[in-house]
């Protein structure tokens, strides 16, 4: 397996963060392109486990992706600095903002480029799920079609809360897929 360097470590995630709007779901499909595709670093099943492990974890999804790969790729070391490259765009986004506030509120042009970003951020994540969804149903076709179905009639029909929803699918996976270890192994 190739290695990178703390140094270009750093810089990805600086950039990646620095240029992508939307937070965690719009954040792993491009974290998946440069880590899978570009750099050939991660393979593809590890980085949806990646993401299934961040998405898991408190706190916000892109910064415990940024987290979760620097330790897959440079350990303890590589966790800080991605930790450190991916939060620091935000803060000094946020510190100049906080500055201008008044004049970015009332500014025309400002809000209708933050529309048009909200329509591309709808657009990337449309793209995330499907490819997760591709990814997953490739692996295991008929659990895969049982929760999407049963999530939709759930979450569509009643009034249940999606951080519950989404507790009791990690439930089923982890009984589902121990049970499955267990019977490959007998």
């Amino acid at each position: 397996m190739k290695k990178i360097s703390i140094a270009k470590l750093f810089l990805t995630f600086f950039k990646i963060n620095a240029i992508t709007f939307g937070g965690g779901y719009t954040i792993v499909p491009v974290i998946k392109d440069i880590f899978v595709s570009d750099l050939e670093l991660i393979e593809e099943d590890e980085m949806m486990d990646i993401v299934a492990i961040s998405q898991g974890g408190p706190g916000a999804m892109a910064i415990s992706c940024s987290v979760l790969t620097g330790y897959y790729l440079r350990g303890p070391l590589g966790a800080i600095t991605c930790l450190v490259a991916s939060s620091l765009p935000c803060l000094i986004i946020l510190s100049i903002i906080s500055n201008f506030y008044q004049e970015f509120k009332s500014n025309f042009f400002i809000n209708a480029a933050l529309e048009g970003i909200s329509g591309v951020i709808s657009a990337v994540l449309f793209i995330t799920v499907v490819r997760m969804g591709i990814s997953s149903y490739k692996n295991n076709p008929r659990f895969s079609i049982v929760m999407i179905i049963l999530v939709f009639l759930v979450a569509f029909f009643t009034n249940i809360n999606t951080g519950l929803i989404i507790f009791f699918c990690a439930l089923a996976g982890i009984s589902y897929f121990s049970v499955m270890e267990r019977y490959k192994n007998a």
